[in-house]
Order: C-alpha cells, then structure tokens, then sequence
C-alpha cells in the first residue's frame, strides 16, 4: 500500500475514534454499565468511507440500517438468540473448501468473559469465543472473537483479537479491531430478523467492513439429522466488492457460507440440544475405545521417552569411561615424560659437576710453584 493510501486509512480510523471519544462520560469503576436508554451509534462518514477506498460500494442509505442506535445490554453474557446460540453450542466444525483447497473452521466458547468499554462510561460484559481456521491441513487464523446479547435479544460483535498464521508460525495480526478502539459494536444478528433488514456485522472503514442484507426469513434447509425450520438467508458485501451468501438456522447458528465455486463453510455437527436422551451405547464404546488408545499411545511415548533417556546415559556412561581412560592414559604418558625429562636433567648435572671439578683441578695446577718454574 502506498504512503497517501496508508495515510488515508488512518485518517479514516482516527476520524471514528474521534467521534466515539465524543460521548458523554458515566463513572463505572470498571465495572460492565447499563445505559438507561438507547444510544446513538457513530457511523462512518462518506469522507472516511471514500478515505479507506470504500467510497464506490453500494452500500445501503442509513435509513435502511436497523444497527444505529445500541440497546440496552443488562444481562450480555447470556446469548440467547436461536440464530447465534454460542452459550448453548459451546463447540462448533464446519468443513467447506476455499480456492480449490480444504477449509476446516472449528469454534469453542471459552470459560471467561472480557469487558469491552466501546465509549466512554459505557461497558459492556462480552463472551469470548474462539476462532480456529485451517487451509489445506495447515493452520490459518486463531481469533477470539467478542460478543454479547442486548435486551431486545439482538447479539452484538465487539471486535476480536486476529492472529494470521503463514507457515505455522503468526504472521501478523490484521482484521484485528476493538470496539470503541477502531470502531464501533456492531450488530451481527437481530433478535427478530425481517426480509430487508440491513446491518453491518463490521464497521471499521481500512481495517475491517462488512454489510448484511436479510434476504428471506422462515427458510426450511436440510440438516444433519433432517429438516431444519426457521432459517434466515443473507447477503453479505465485503469490503472489496465482493458478495457470498449466508445461512443460519436455529440451533446452529451459521450454517452455510458460500460464493461462487467455494463452499467457505457447512454446517456438519448437531445442535447441542437435539438430543434429549442419554449417549447411545455404541457411541459411548467408540469415545471410550478412542480414549484407550490415546491413553496407550500416549503410554507408548512416555515409555519411549524413557528409553531413550536410558540409553543416552548409557551412552554419557560409555563416553565418561573412555574419557576417564583417555585421561588416565594421558596422566601415565605425561609422568613418563617428566621422568625422562629429570632423568635426563639429573644426568646432565652431574656432566656439569664432572666438567667443573676438572677445571678447578687444571687451574690449581697451573697456579703451583712448579709449574711456573
């Protein structure tokens, strides 16, 4: 991205946390807050939207959107929206392919919850669910994702935390946003959708944009375990122009994602709710047969783990008494050295003495009466 087009697209992201910064403050002592009334959504302008390059989409007039004002949120961790049902489907698998290549999503409520101040004074109590994406086998995208339901049963997105995998490792963390941050909350699912309602289930113009149209309410879509009613179909703009249809059905939330030639994302797994009797015998002897043999083969590593410490002390052992035997080895050549080397000083000492004493003999004798006459 060039540096104006860079530039423009911070000037869009400040210009909105501008306007959030806008609200009047409530002391809340960080605790989650409960607004007395509905309060007015800052929307993006169309300078910050033509800023991010998002000038040219068609997107629907502000008098169309059902997402511009935020309710009330006095009990936001209990999501009960048979449309989004995550505290009830703790755990969800879709399977789709993208590209040609094999797409696997699986998603899992996580025991805590996070506070998310969108404005000022204003706090809400999010659930925290986590995003797990894979691309032809290999991992790529972990999110964890905010949301929490109003009073009017809508369920509300309050940005998620993005981290983008490039073989195997993080790459980098882009799509990531926070509520009152880099945008506003926004809607991802009405309390009681009707066919043309328009909202925007991302709202942050450079960073992440998305805008829904219901297209049809009171849809029938065939299940895992046979007819599903109540279905809704939608239409989703990306910011890049593009559009993929989407399905939700009660009980599972989304339930198919697709475009074009890709199938992003189906719906493979049954609601949690859709039995109301006790694990059938035969399941149960598969989920405790599995069981067994990853206990086994977990036995299996840790006995191999063993063994092959066992045997790199072994070796260490083997290896200690070679050195020891080097060094034992090296000691007895050393002191046969110095034995040779003293040897051979003390043999040289006594040559000297030997060399001295006829010295002074000779000179004695040249200094004798005698020898002078």
């Amino acid at each position: 991205m060039s540096r104006t087009a860079t530039l423009a697209v911070i000037v869009a992201v400040l210009g909105l946390a501008t306007a959030l910064l806008a609200y009047a403050t409530r002391a809340s002592n960080g605790r989650a807050t409960v607004a007395s009334s509905p309060v007015a959504i800052p929307q993006p302008t169309a300078a910050q939207l033509e800023a991010a390059y998002l000038g040219k989409l068609p997107v629907a007039p502000e008098s169309e959107r059902i997402d511009v004002v935020a309710p009330t949120f006095s009990d936001s961790t209990t999501i009960t929206n048979p449309l989004f049902p995550i505290s009830d489907l703790h755990s969800a698998v879709l399977n789709g392919r993208v590209d040609g290549k094999p797409f696997h999503t699986e998603t899992t409520l996580l025991p805590e919850t996070r506070i998310i101040e969108w404005a000022p004074g204003e706090r809400v109590e999010t659930l925290v669910s986590q995003y797990v994406a894979f691309l032809d086998g290999r991992i790529e995208e972990v999110a964890l994702d905010y949301y929490a339901q109003a009073d009017d049963g809508s369920v509300w997105y309050f940005g998620e935390d993005v981290f983008n995998y490039k073989d195997g490792f993080i790459a980098d963390t882009d799509g990531t946003w926070i509520a009152g941050k880099e945008g506003p909350p926004a809607m991802i699912m009405p309390g009681d959708p009707q066919r043309g309602d328009v909202y925007r289930p991302e709202n942050a113009p450079g960073l992440v944009f998305e805008e829904v149209t219901v297209k049809s309410v009171g849809e029938q879509v065939a299940g895992p375990r046979g007819l599903v009613d109540g279905a809704i179909i939608a239409g989703e703009l990306h910011q890049d122009g593009s559009r993929e249809l989407k399905t939700f059905a009660p009980g599972y939330g989304e339930f198919f994602t697709g475009s074009g030639g890709d199938v992003e994302a189906l719906a493979l797994s049954v609601p949690t709710d859709a039995l109301d009797r006790p694990v059938p015998t035969e399941l149960d002897a598969l989920s405790a047969g599995a069981g067994c043999c990853v206990r086994r083969d977990q036995g299996g590593r840790l006995e191999g783990r063993l063994g092959e410490r066992a045997q790199a002390e072994r070796r260490l052992g083997q290896l200690s008494g070679w050195a020891r035997a080097a060094a034992d080895r090296r000691r007895d050549d050393l002191g046969r050295h110095v034995s040779r080397q003293s040897s051979r000083g003390a043999q040289s000492g006594v040559e000297r003495d030997r060399g001295h004493r006829r010295l002074a003999i000779r000179a004695r004798a040249s200094a004798s009466p005698s020898a002078s006459g």
